[in-house]
């Protein structure tokens, strides 16, 4: 994408390094949800399946 006419590749770099830290920073808040969530998959699953 740096490499498009009008870019420059510093800001791209710098774009590229704070959307990595926004899907870090998500994934870091959403952590506490694995838990719940393998327990309403195995709950499903123990209903759906005799």
């Amino acid at each position: 994408m740096a490499r498009v006419g009008g870019r420059n590749l510093g800001v791209s770099w710098v774009a590229g390094v704070i959307c990595a830290g926004v899907i870090g920073a998500l994934l870091w808040f959403s952590l506490p949800m694995l838990p719940v969530l393998a327990e309403f998959a195995g709950e499903t699953l123990r209903t759906v399946l005799p």
